[in-house]
């Protein structure tokens, strides 16, 4: 029991939480150099552990990287005074480098190779093995179908399977089965998710790609569509075969095909269409990418339309995440609209949360659209809605016919759990950009308290109060010691220095009281020498101002 939670609960990680990798040092191990290297998770520190890898190792990555014809730069071997101090620490600056050029790709720091390097633990082998048990327990209680062979790496979701198969009673007819676990963000119970799901191949809208089975168990779901051979709006633009690799087809494609400004303001208008149906009847759809957009014909078709039921993450979560007003399933399609958009203007991905400046190139009227969409600071306060990219002059004036009327009937009885499964994908949102914003503003701040402007800054401050202590300070305490003993320093040439300023100085005693004023004829002090002054003191004094006294001597001795 124990090992088939562990399974699940790696089925049920999210995938598009970006990592973070870090080589902290580098350790001689007998005969070979091992590398620390610290991954995390997310904005959290927290949320980290270590892992030990060989130059090996990264050999090994770079070679199943290979498939994506980029240019990697991985440092080259040496075999002789390979474990020298300065060399290792001129390796591990170089792998670091390689690194972070592999996470600075999106496609690459998604992909299945990358996760079994930094994370073998959340990212088995023998995940394709899983599904296709799983496949197999399906056609023990629906035999109409059977396996001709597994898609291999067919998309970018790690943890979810393609198949090619076909009905029994029609075997010249080629099919695709997707099992996908499901994703952090499900929390419908399959008591209520089951009904969903055969509502789905109910659906009839000349915009969405139809579904032929859909059905789910206690560890995912199974959705069956027909093969086209067309492929996605990304096969088109990238010139690539369907059942091709995702990582081969997609990361540097022989030549990239951008579309021309007509079928552009086609396709965009049905998808838009086909948005605003969808959430005119309250479903959640937020997984818009040119990979779940197929082409047939003139037309465009969504797929993947179950991934919302299922509770899986959208293709732009981690860009989504960094802003916080993109917090509702409509905002997130129009983002993803946007860079959608901008994929098939220029042909390839945008690989970056936002833009804010567009090639000359770029129409006018498209360009208005993708400002109003991606500009940073659009997207740090309000995005357009879908209405709004309607009557926009790109997509206003596009005909659209529908030749038969679209259908779409919720059960009465779905239509609260499906409202509770839109809901938990706007809160998990939400909580997911309050993290990050918090952890954000804690390390600009950490950043800026221990930049040296900052320390120089406090170390000035610093100063400048030591100062004005001092003088405060050297300001209370003068005019004590003038009146006390002045006279006699500066007469014996000695002059007065204040006490050093402390951090903490006391408060002041209070002055002393105002002298007694001298009586008429009497002369002031002056201000000679003490011996001047004693003598005028001697010569004014004034006898008969003294009290008469009796004495009584009581000297004698009792008798």
């Amino acid at each position: 029991m124990a090992v088939f939670e562990k399974k699940k609960s790696m089925l049920a990680a999210d995938d598009t939480i970006p990592l973070y990798c870090t080589i902290e040092a580098a350790q001689n191990v007998e005969t070979h150099i091992d590398y620390v290297i610290r991954v995390q998770r997310g904005p959290n520190p927290d949320k980290s552990w270590q892992i030990h890898r060989r130059y090996s190792d990264f050999v090994s990555l770079h070679e199943q990287l290979k498939i994506t014809n980029l240019e990697l730069a991985l440092p080259p071997k040496k075999i002789f005074g390979n474990m020298e101090r300065e060399f290792v620490a001129e390796r591990q600056i170089a792998l670091q480098r390689y690194i972070s050029l592999v996470l600075s790709n999106q496609m690459l720091a998604s992909s299945l190779i990358f996760k079994r390097f930094i994370d073998p633990t959340n990212h088995p082998i023998n995940l394709p093995e899983i599904a296709l048990q799983h496949v197999s327990m399906l056609f023990r209680s629906e035999p109409h179908w059977e396996v001709i062979e597994p898609l291999k790496d067919m998309g970018w979701r790690i943890r979810k399977c393609f198949f090619m198969v076909r009905p029994i009673d029609q075997p010249k007819v080629k099919q695709v089965l997707a099992w996908s676990a499901f994703g952090t963000d499900k929390v419908l119970h399959n008591v209520d998710l089951a009904p969903l799901m055969k509502v789905l191949p109910t659906i009839q809208h000349p915009f969405i790609y139809p579904i032929t089975f859909a059905s789910c168990q206690d560890t995912g779901g199974f959705v069956i569509r027909t093969f086209h051979a067309t492929g996605t709006l990304r096969d088109l633009i990238c010139k690539a075969k369907p059942k091709g690799q995702f990582l081969r087809k997609y990361c540097r494609p022989k030549a990239y095909t951008s579309l021309d400004i007509q079928t552009i303001r086609l396709y965009g208008r049905q998808i838009l269409e086909v948005l605003k149906f969808l959430h005119e009847r309250d479903y959640p759809y937020g997984h818009l990418h040119a990979g779940n957009v197929m082409i047939e014909g003139s037309a465009c078709r969504l797929l993947e339309i179950e991934n919302s039921l299922l509770g899986l993450p959208c293709y732009h979560r981690a860009y989504i995440s960094e802003f916080r007003k993109i917090n509702t399933v409509e905002a997130i399609d129009v983002y993803c609209f946007g860079h959608l958009l901008y994929e098939m203007t220029s042909g390839q991905p945008l690989n970056a949360a936002s833009r804010d400046d567009f090639p000359h190139t770029v129409p006018a009227p498209i360009k208005e659209v993708l400002e109003s969409i991606l500009n940073t600071e659009v997207c740090k306060t309000k995005l357009p809605t879908i209405d709004d990219l309607l009557q926009s002059q790109l997509f206003a004036d596009v005909p659209i016919s529908y030749p038969e009327k679209p259908q779409f009937r919720i059960p009465s009885k779905s239509k609260e759990p499906l409202s509770q499964a839109k809901a938990a994908i706007e809160k998990r949102l939400k909580d997911s950009q309050k993290t990050i914003s918090s952890f954000r503003r804690l390390s600009k701040a950490q950043a800026h308290h221990g930049s040296e402007e900052e320390k120089k800054k406090r170390k000035r401050a610093l100063k400048k109060r030591m100062s004005e202590q001092s003088m405060n300070a050297a300001n209370n305490n003068e005019p004590l010691k003038t009146e006390a003993n002045g006279d006699d320093l500066k007469s014996n040439g000695v002059t007065t220095t204040a006490p050093s300023p402390s951090p903490s100085v006391p408060s002041p005693p209070p002055p002393p009281p105002s002298p007694v004023p001298l009586e008429s004829g009497s002369q002031p002090p002056t201000t000679s020498s003490g011996r001047s002054a004693l003598l005028g003191s001697i010569q004014g004094f004034n006898k008969s101002g003294l009290k008469k006294q009796s004495t009584i001597d009581k000297s004698d001795p009792a008798v």
